[in-house]
Protein backbone atom coordinates (compact mmCIF):
# COMPACT_ATOMS: atom_id res chain seq x y z
CA UNK A 1 0.00 0.00 0.00
CA UNK A 2 2.51 2.66 -1.33
CA UNK A 3 -0.09 5.05 -1.01
CA UNK A 4 -0.21 5.03 2.39
CA UNK A 5 0.59 8.53 4.11
CA UNK A 6 2.83 8.12 6.83
CA UNK A 7 0.88 9.51 10.04
CA UNK A 8 -2.56 9.71 8.35
CA UNK A 9 -5.63 8.61 9.64
CA UNK A 10 -5.65 5.92 7.51
CA UNK A 11 -2.28 4.63 8.94
CA UNK A 12 -3.87 4.03 12.06
CA UNK A 13 -7.42 2.41 10.67
CA UNK A 14 -5.23 0.59 8.69
CA UNK A 15 -3.08 -0.51 12.02
CA UNK A 16 -6.43 -0.88 13.97
CA UNK A 17 -7.32 -3.88 11.94
CA UNK A 18 -10.63 -3.40 12.09
CA UNK A 19 -11.17 -7.23 10.24
CA UNK A 20 -10.41 -8.74 13.71
CA UNK A 21 -13.01 -6.53 15.43
CA UNK A 22 -15.49 -9.61 14.39
CA UNK A 23 -13.54 -12.11 16.87
CA UNK A 24 -13.45 -9.16 20.12
CA UNK A 25 -17.23 -8.42 19.28
CA UNK A 26 -18.57 -11.86 19.18
CA UNK A 27 -17.98 -12.41 22.58
CA UNK A 28 -20.45 -10.07 23.83
CA UNK A 29 -23.12 -10.88 21.05
CA UNK A 30 -23.14 -13.99 22.91
CA UNK A 31 -23.19 -12.89 26.28
CA UNK A 32 -25.81 -10.41 25.67
CA UNK A 33 -28.06 -12.44 23.72
CA UNK A 34 -27.82 -14.99 26.72
CA UNK A 35 -28.68 -12.34 29.07
CA UNK A 36 -31.67 -11.64 26.53
CA UNK A 37 -32.66 -15.05 26.66
CA UNK A 38 -32.98 -14.77 30.62
CA UNK A 39 -34.64 -11.73 30.46
CA UNK A 40 -31.57 -9.37 31.90
CA UNK A 41 -30.79 -7.41 28.96
CA UNK A 42 -29.66 -4.10 29.18
CA UNK A 43 -28.81 -1.96 26.07
CA UNK A 44 -26.63 0.22 27.50
CA UNK A 45 -24.54 -1.92 29.57
CA UNK A 46 -24.39 -4.16 26.15
CA UNK A 47 -23.05 -1.20 24.02
CA UNK A 48 -20.18 -0.22 26.95
CA UNK A 49 -19.63 -3.96 26.51
CA UNK A 50 -19.10 -4.10 22.88
CA UNK A 51 -16.64 -0.72 23.16
CA UNK A 52 -14.62 -1.97 25.59
CA UNK A 53 -13.93 -5.63 23.78
CA UNK A 54 -13.41 -3.06 20.32
CA UNK A 55 -10.79 -0.91 22.10
CA UNK A 56 -8.79 -3.19 23.81
CA UNK A 57 -8.74 -5.11 20.71
CA UNK A 58 -7.45 -2.03 18.74
CA UNK A 59 -5.03 -1.89 21.80
CA UNK A 60 -3.46 -5.01 21.45
CA UNK A 61 -3.62 -5.15 17.45
CA UNK A 62 -1.33 -1.64 18.01
CA UNK A 63 0.81 -3.45 20.77
CA UNK A 64 1.61 -6.22 18.11
CA UNK A 65 2.48 -4.08 15.59
CA UNK A 66 4.81 -2.27 17.55
CA UNK A 67 6.29 -4.99 19.65
CA UNK A 68 6.78 -7.64 16.80
CA UNK A 69 8.40 -4.73 14.71
CA UNK A 70 10.95 -4.22 17.59
CA UNK A 71 11.63 -7.67 17.87
CA UNK A 72 12.24 -8.07 14.05
CA UNK A 73 9.41 -10.49 13.56
CA UNK A 74 7.63 -8.53 11.28
CA UNK A 75 11.15 -7.10 8.88
CA UNK A 76 11.60 -10.25 6.80
CA UNK A 77 11.15 -9.59 2.61
CA UNK A 78 9.57 -12.94 2.96
CA UNK A 79 6.44 -12.23 5.18
CA UNK A 80 2.85 -13.37 4.09
CA UNK A 81 0.27 -11.55 6.30
CA UNK A 82 -0.92 -7.95 5.77
CA UNK A 83 1.46 -5.42 5.88
CA UNK A 84 2.46 -4.05 9.40
CA UNK A 85 2.31 -0.03 10.11
CA UNK A 86 5.63 0.25 12.30
CA UNK A 87 7.14 -2.23 9.22
CA UNK A 88 5.55 -0.11 6.31
CA UNK A 89 7.19 3.15 7.96
CA UNK A 90 3.26 4.69 8.01
CA UNK A 91 3.84 5.07 12.10
CA UNK A 92 6.91 5.46 13.93
CA UNK A 93 7.98 3.77 17.13
CA UNK A 94 6.44 6.75 19.20
CA UNK A 95 3.16 7.38 17.25
CA UNK A 96 2.28 3.35 17.61
CA UNK A 97 3.44 3.91 21.60
CA UNK A 98 1.30 6.83 21.83
CA UNK A 99 -1.66 5.62 19.76
CA UNK A 100 -1.38 2.29 21.86
CA UNK A 101 -1.88 4.27 25.71
CA UNK A 102 -5.03 6.49 24.52
CA UNK A 103 -6.41 3.15 23.13
CA UNK A 104 -6.05 1.52 26.79
CA UNK A 105 -7.04 4.90 28.35
CA UNK A 106 -10.48 4.81 26.05
CA UNK A 107 -10.57 1.31 27.07
CA UNK A 108 -10.65 1.91 30.68
CA UNK A 109 -12.97 4.79 30.39
CA UNK A 110 -15.59 2.86 28.87
CA UNK A 111 -14.92 -0.06 31.17
CA UNK A 112 -15.17 2.53 33.94
CA UNK A 113 -18.41 3.98 32.81
CA UNK A 114 -20.08 0.54 33.06
CA UNK A 115 -18.55 -0.26 36.20
CA UNK A 116 -20.40 2.97 37.39
CA UNK A 117 -23.84 1.92 35.95
CA UNK A 118 -23.72 -1.60 37.36
CA UNK A 119 -22.03 -1.19 40.69
CA UNK A 120 -25.56 -1.37 43.08
CA UNK A 121 -26.51 -4.56 41.89
CA UNK A 122 -23.22 -6.42 41.83
CA UNK A 123 -22.41 -8.78 44.50
CA UNK A 124 -19.42 -7.61 45.26
CA UNK A 125 -19.73 -3.95 44.51
CA UNK A 126 -17.61 -3.84 41.45
CA UNK A 127 -14.55 -5.13 42.55
CA UNK A 128 -14.47 -7.88 40.85
CA UNK A 129 -15.27 -6.26 37.30
CA UNK A 130 -12.27 -3.89 38.42
CA UNK A 131 -9.77 -6.91 38.25
CA UNK A 132 -11.15 -8.39 35.00
CA UNK A 133 -11.07 -5.03 33.11
CA UNK A 134 -6.99 -5.09 34.34
CA UNK A 135 -6.60 -8.32 33.96
CA UNK A 136 -7.75 -7.92 30.31
CA UNK A 137 -5.20 -4.89 30.18
CA UNK A 138 -2.72 -7.18 31.24
CA UNK A 139 -3.49 -9.37 28.24
CA UNK A 140 -3.30 -6.76 26.20
CA UNK A 141 0.19 -6.15 26.57
CA UNK A 142 1.48 -9.49 27.87
CA UNK A 143 -0.06 -11.37 24.48
CA UNK A 144 2.06 -9.39 22.17
CA UNK A 145 5.01 -9.26 24.38
CA UNK A 146 5.37 -12.87 25.99
CA UNK A 147 2.59 -15.09 25.68
CA UNK A 148 2.42 -15.45 21.81
CA UNK A 149 6.22 -15.76 21.64
CA UNK A 150 5.91 -18.55 24.53
CA UNK A 151 3.22 -21.07 22.74
CA UNK A 152 0.42 -19.69 25.47
CA UNK A 153 -1.28 -17.92 22.62
CA UNK A 154 -4.24 -20.65 22.26
CA UNK A 155 -4.71 -20.68 26.16
CA UNK A 156 -4.86 -16.60 26.40
CA UNK A 157 -7.52 -16.88 23.50
CA UNK A 158 -9.31 -19.33 25.14
CA UNK A 159 -9.48 -16.84 28.32
CA UNK A 160 -9.62 -13.68 26.53
CA UNK A 161 -11.86 -14.12 23.68
CA UNK A 162 -14.47 -16.20 25.06
CA UNK A 163 -14.55 -17.23 28.91
CA UNK A 164 -14.19 -13.65 30.05
CA UNK A 165 -15.87 -11.61 27.68
CA UNK A 166 -18.65 -14.24 27.56
CA UNK A 167 -18.95 -14.95 31.07
CA UNK A 168 -18.05 -10.76 31.74
CA UNK A 169 -20.68 -9.69 29.36
CA UNK A 170 -23.84 -11.82 30.73
CA UNK A 171 -22.33 -11.48 34.22
CA UNK A 172 -22.35 -7.13 34.13
CA UNK A 173 -26.48 -7.81 33.29
CA UNK A 174 -27.17 -10.73 34.74
CA UNK A 175 -25.25 -10.61 37.49
CA UNK A 176 -24.52 -13.81 37.95
CA UNK A 177 -23.16 -16.87 35.96
CA UNK A 178 -24.67 -20.40 34.78
CA UNK A 179 -23.08 -23.40 33.27
CA UNK A 180 -24.95 -23.14 29.90
CA UNK A 181 -23.01 -19.34 29.78
CA UNK A 182 -19.60 -20.77 30.40
CA UNK A 183 -20.00 -23.67 27.98
CA UNK A 184 -21.17 -20.70 25.18
CA UNK A 185 -17.92 -18.99 26.29
CA UNK A 186 -15.77 -22.23 25.72
CA UNK A 187 -17.48 -22.20 22.41
CA UNK A 188 -16.92 -18.41 21.69
CA UNK A 189 -13.40 -18.82 22.66
CA UNK A 190 -12.57 -22.20 20.75
CA UNK A 191 -13.50 -20.61 17.64
CA UNK A 192 -11.34 -17.59 18.08
CA UNK A 193 -8.31 -19.64 18.45
CA UNK A 194 -9.43 -21.17 14.74
CA UNK A 195 -8.46 -17.85 13.88
CA UNK A 196 -4.99 -17.84 15.44
CA UNK A 197 -4.44 -21.08 14.56
CA UNK A 198 -4.70 -20.42 10.99
CA UNK A 199 -2.57 -17.24 11.28
CA UNK A 200 -0.27 -19.34 12.50
CA UNK A 201 -0.23 -22.13 10.55
CA UNK A 202 0.93 -19.31 7.52
CA UNK A 203 3.65 -17.88 9.47
CA UNK A 204 4.86 -21.51 10.25
CA UNK A 205 8.38 -20.88 8.68
CA UNK A 206 8.75 -16.88 9.43
CA UNK A 207 7.75 -18.02 13.21
CA UNK A 208 10.67 -20.68 13.32
CA UNK A 209 13.13 -17.66 11.70
CA UNK A 210 12.19 -15.53 14.69
CA UNK A 211 12.42 -17.94 17.44
CA UNK A 212 8.61 -17.31 17.83
CA UNK A 213 7.23 -20.94 19.49
CA UNK A 214 3.93 -21.05 19.02
CA UNK A 215 2.25 -24.29 18.96
CA UNK A 216 2.20 -25.03 15.11
CA UNK A 217 6.22 -24.37 15.02
CA UNK A 218 6.30 -26.54 17.86
CA UNK A 219 4.40 -29.66 16.85
CA UNK A 220 4.24 -28.90 12.97
CA UNK A 221 1.72 -28.19 10.07
CA UNK A 222 0.16 -31.82 9.89
CA UNK A 223 -1.18 -30.83 13.81
CA UNK A 224 -1.90 -27.98 12.67
CA UNK A 225 -4.56 -28.85 10.52
CA UNK A 226 -5.64 -31.55 12.31
CA UNK A 227 -6.12 -28.64 15.62
CA UNK A 228 -7.94 -25.99 12.89
CA UNK A 229 -10.37 -28.55 12.20
CA UNK A 230 -10.92 -30.20 15.92
CA UNK A 231 -10.99 -26.54 17.14
CA UNK A 232 -14.31 -25.46 15.39
CA UNK A 233 -16.01 -29.63 15.84
CA UNK A 234 -15.60 -28.81 19.47
CA UNK A 235 -16.74 -25.05 19.42
CA UNK A 236 -19.50 -26.60 18.12
CA UNK A 237 -20.18 -29.56 20.58
CA UNK A 238 -20.25 -27.28 23.35
CA UNK A 239 -22.97 -25.35 22.46
CA UNK A 240 -25.10 -28.62 23.16
CA UNK A 241 -25.59 -27.30 26.70
CA UNK A 242 -27.63 -24.74 25.27
CA UNK A 243 -29.87 -27.52 23.86
CA UNK A 244 -30.18 -29.30 26.87
CA UNK A 245 -31.15 -26.16 29.30
CA UNK A 246 -33.78 -24.74 27.08
CA UNK A 247 -32.38 -21.79 25.58
CA UNK A 248 -32.12 -23.11 22.16
CA UNK A 249 -34.89 -24.83 20.14
CA UNK A 250 -33.77 -28.08 18.10
CA UNK A 251 -34.08 -26.14 15.09
CA UNK A 252 -31.96 -22.92 16.72
CA UNK A 253 -29.19 -25.16 17.52
CA UNK A 254 -29.13 -26.77 13.98
CA UNK A 255 -28.72 -23.99 12.21
CA UNK A 256 -26.72 -22.14 14.69
CA UNK A 257 -23.87 -24.94 15.48
CA UNK A 258 -24.46 -26.66 12.43
CA UNK A 259 -24.13 -24.04 10.44
CA UNK A 260 -20.82 -22.76 11.97
CA UNK A 261 -19.56 -26.33 11.76
CA UNK A 262 -20.91 -26.34 7.96
CA UNK A 263 -18.61 -23.15 7.03
CA UNK A 264 -16.05 -24.15 9.05
CA UNK A 265 -15.26 -27.95 7.68
CA UNK A 266 -15.56 -26.23 4.57
CA UNK A 267 -12.89 -23.35 5.43
CA UNK A 268 -10.48 -26.35 6.91
CA UNK A 269 -10.64 -28.46 3.27
CA UNK A 270 -9.66 -25.18 2.12
CA UNK A 271 -6.55 -25.06 4.41
CA UNK A 272 -5.54 -28.57 3.01
CA UNK A 273 -6.12 -28.04 -0.44
CA UNK A 274 -3.93 -24.96 -0.19
CA UNK A 275 -0.82 -25.79 2.12
CA UNK A 276 1.47 -23.04 2.44
CA UNK A 277 2.46 -19.28 0.87
CA UNK A 278 -0.01 -16.33 1.03
CA UNK A 279 -3.05 -17.94 0.00
CA UNK A 280 -3.92 -18.66 3.35
CA UNK A 281 -4.62 -14.38 4.16
CA UNK A 282 -8.34 -15.33 2.56
CA UNK A 283 -8.66 -17.95 4.97
CA UNK A 284 -8.24 -16.24 7.45
CA UNK A 285 -11.02 -13.98 6.46
CA UNK A 286 -12.87 -16.66 6.02
CA UNK A 287 -12.43 -17.81 9.81
CA UNK A 288 -13.20 -14.22 11.16
CA UNK A 289 -16.69 -14.84 8.86
CA UNK A 290 -17.39 -17.95 10.67
CA UNK A 291 -16.61 -16.44 13.91
CA UNK A 292 -18.92 -13.57 13.47
CA UNK A 293 -21.89 -16.47 11.97
CA UNK A 294 -21.38 -18.37 15.18
CA UNK A 295 -22.20 -15.65 17.26
CA UNK A 296 -25.19 -14.43 15.32
CA UNK A 297 -26.65 -17.19 14.64
CA UNK A 298 -26.56 -18.47 18.10
CA UNK A 299 -27.82 -14.39 19.22
CA UNK A 300 -30.49 -14.73 16.64
CA UNK A 301 -31.42 -18.68 18.43
CA UNK A 302 -31.28 -17.70 21.64
CA UNK A 303 -33.37 -14.41 21.50
CA UNK A 304 -36.07 -16.18 18.99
Amino acid sequence: MNDVKPGSGRAYLLAARPKTLAAALSPVIIGSALAHSDGRFDVQVAVLCALFAALMQIAANFINDLYDYVHGSDRTADRLGPERACASGWLSVGQMRGASVVTLALAALAGLTMLWMVRERMPYGGVELLLTGALCMLFAVLYSTQLSYRGLGDVAVLLFFGIVPVCASYYVQAAALTTPVVMASLSCGLSVDALLTVNNYRDYEQDKLSGKRTVIVRLGPAFGRAFYLGLGVVAALCCLPLLTSGHLQPIGFIYSAGGYLYLHVSTWHNLCAIGQGSGLNKLIARTSRNILFLALLLAVALMS
